[in-house]
């Protein structure tokens, strides 16, 4: 009797032992066989998500809401991840924040975009640790020290302004991330010059950017006060460089001719931008 009950006490752990097994081998295989489930986990420590589970399902239900374009819409990923309380982007301290940016487009372009985009939501000192360039893929790294982690919200409110997009995000740690970014519909986000539209350019710590795709020629007339050395740089989509002008004597006037594949022109001083202390005025013309 006795034998005949522990094998039935044995039988039943058993049994129950597969079912534990096979349970946890099927939630392994769902979140194998769902990009969202993967890319959330990426994102969460495995007592986390394991802790949370049930939470997450809720949250990201229905899951078709988390799909742009046939991709997971990691943006948004991480930012329920966020207001639901399962990710901190705080730090206790000020910490290294390590930031990968990556790309297929243009090197010099995707440096120009995003070096804008980071002073634009306020990371004003960082430093290039690494660029590394190959056939396929540019990657930029950088290091600042911050109080939190990039917001990618934030980061992709920004970049659309530009015509980008953020199509993938790698956290490699609490203080690391990498960033994909698409830039094959790019363009500086800077004022566009028309014909016979008058523009003034204020006193700024950095060189004045312009689209002069819609323009044959610019007159600038600087401000008395000024000492300025005209420095002009002209671009075209791409940022390749055209043409560069450069004055070594001050100039109240200067008139320009916008060469024809020019999209973009940079104005600055020869010397240092400490010399355009007051306005410079714009007078563009020739429509095109």
């Amino acid at each position: 009797m006795v034998k005949a009950l522990l094998s039935f006490l044995l039988l039943c752990s058993f049994s129950y032992a597969q079912n534990l097994s096979f349970n946890s081998l099927d939630t392994k295989v769902e979140v194998a066989l769902d990009p969202l489930l993967v890319k959330i986990k990426t994102f969460l420590d495995e007592d986390t998500y394991t802790n949370n589970s049930e939470f997450i399902n809720v949250i990201f239900d229905p899951k078709s809401d988390f799909y742009k374009n046939g991709r997971v819409d990691v943006v948004k990923v991480v930012q329920t991840l966020k207001e639901n309380g399962l990710l901190k982007l705080y730090f206790d301290k000020p910490k290294e924040l390590h930031l990968n940016f990556k790309t297929s487009g243009s090197p010099l372009f995707f440096v120009k975009i995003m070096g804008d985009t980071l002073r634009n939501i306020g990371y004003y000192r960082y430093v290039t640790t690494a660029s590394h360039l190959d056939p396929t893929e540019f990657t930029w790294n950088i290091s600042l020290r911050s109080e939190y982690a990039t917001d990618p919200l934030v980061l992709e409110e920004e970049l659309l302004k530009c015509g980008c997009h953020v199509i993938d995000i790698q956290r490699e740690s609490k203080t690391e991330w990498t960033y994909i970014v698409d830039i094959s519909n790019a363009y500086l986000h800077v004022r566009v010059l028309k014909s016979q539209e008058k523009r003034i350019l204020k006193r700024s710590l950095y060189a004045h950017w312009l689209n002069v795709s819609q323009i044959k020629r610019l007159k600038i007339d600087s401000a008395r006060g000024n000492r300025w050395h005209p420095y002009i740089s002209y671009y075209d989509e791409a940022l390749h460089l055209l043409k560069v002008l450069k004055k070594n004597r001050t100039y109240f006037t200067i008139q320009l001719k916008i060469p024809e594949n020019a999209k973009y022109i940079k104005v600055s001083d020869l010397y240092t931008l400490k010399n355009i202390r007051n306005e410079l005025t714009l007078f563009p013309s020739g429509a095109r």
